[in-house]
């Protein structure tokens, strides 16, 4: 058997893995039973409060996009394209494709030279030019998304305080752009360009929200829109929208502080084997060569890396929280 069948099979054996751990696994029943319980508690309860969050949960359902699944998006091009803007670099299409390309034929030149087994230099190459550079959009997209968290309290506070000085709402909007730095200034200045073009309110913090795919901005739309339909007193509203995101925030804090020891654990127990491969590798090739040569080694090291997979997406899952 060649080193292409044995490829093969052990892409059928990972392929099977993955479907019969789905058809396992199935949905997470204790999200389900969570969500059911909720449900009859919004139905029954008597409380104002458990009313207006069902009734704004029902809003964000209703407004929210149902063109892709994916960032909100028709199509998985404009997806990616929803997903670099987010970043914040100006990174194009076109610059993305050939970092990937660029990347996967480096990676793979290098291992051929090394190693001299083509098929194994053109996989890793290409997990790595698929996977290094939408590793580093993830990573700018969460700290954009932390920059934007962490000022967007203050954004609305600056909001109350100019809506109790006598401010209409789209001026306080302006204020918000000019006096606050980084991407809460960057997103309402784009915002206030928008309506001043002749698009309104609504539509430009809606077309803002569905671009972030920030849930505290999405809480700022809805109650926006609600206030308009409904009336009451703004200013009041948003500063309790302020006190709730803040208390969101210490909350994600604290559930980080509590599994950073957790995920130091699962980073170096997933990362050991590969690190200790590869300096034995570059120290001693010939020592385990064979792993690129014999294909009994072969195959047993993809079987290594698909249980090594699996135990890797397991740690993960279990130091994921959700709030």
């Amino acid at each position: 058997m060649g080193i292409l069948q044995l490829l093969l099979v052990g892409a059928g054996i990972m392929g099977l893995l993955v479907i019969g751990y789905i058809l396992i696994a199935g949905p997470s029943a204790a999200k389900e039973s969570q969500r059911r319980l909720q449900a009859l508690r919004y139905r029954h309860s008597e409380s104002t409060d458990a009313k207006v969050e069902s009734q704004l949960k029902k809003a964000i359902a209703a407004r929210k996009p149902k063109l892709h699944k994916i960032a909100g998006s028709t199509s998985r091009v404009d997806a990616l394209a929803i997903r670099l803007d987010r970043t914040g670099k100006n990174w194009s299409l076109s610059q993305y494709v050939y970092a990937s390309v660029g990347l996967a034929l480096a990676i793979a030149l290098i291992i051929y030279l090394r190693s001299g087994a083509a098929l194994l230099s053109l996989g890793v190459g290409i997990f790595v030019g698929a996977g290094l550079p939408h590793m580093v959009v993830n990573f700018f997209i969460k700290k954009r998304t932390g920059n934007f968290n962490a000022k967007f309290p203050d954004a609305i506070e600056l909001l109350v305080r100019g809506l109790r000085s006598g401010l209409p709402v789209t001026e306080t909007l302006a204020v918000v752009a000019q006096e606050l730095p980084g991407p809460v200034g960057e997103e309402f200045k784009g915002i206030v360009e928008r309506i001043k073009i002749g698009r309104s309110m609504e539509e430009s913090l809606q077309e803002t929200a569905d671009r972030l795919g920030i849930p505290e901005f999405n809480f700022f739309c809805i109650t926006l829109a609600i206030q308009r339909e409904t009336g009451g007193n703004l200013a009041e509203t948003l500063s309790n929208l302020s006190d709730v995101l803040r208390k969101r925030s210490q909350m994600k804090l604290k559930i980080r502080a509590m599994s950073s020891e957790s995920k130091a654990s699962a980073y170096i127990v997933g990362a050991l084997p590969f690190i200790v491969f590869g300096m034995i590798w570059w120290i001693n090739p010939s020592y385990i060569g064979g792993f690129f040569e014999d294909d009994r080694l072969i195959v047993t090291g993809l079987g290594g890396l698909v249980w090594m997979s699996i135990g890797g997406f397991i740690m993960a899952k279990m130091v994921s929280f959700e709030i």
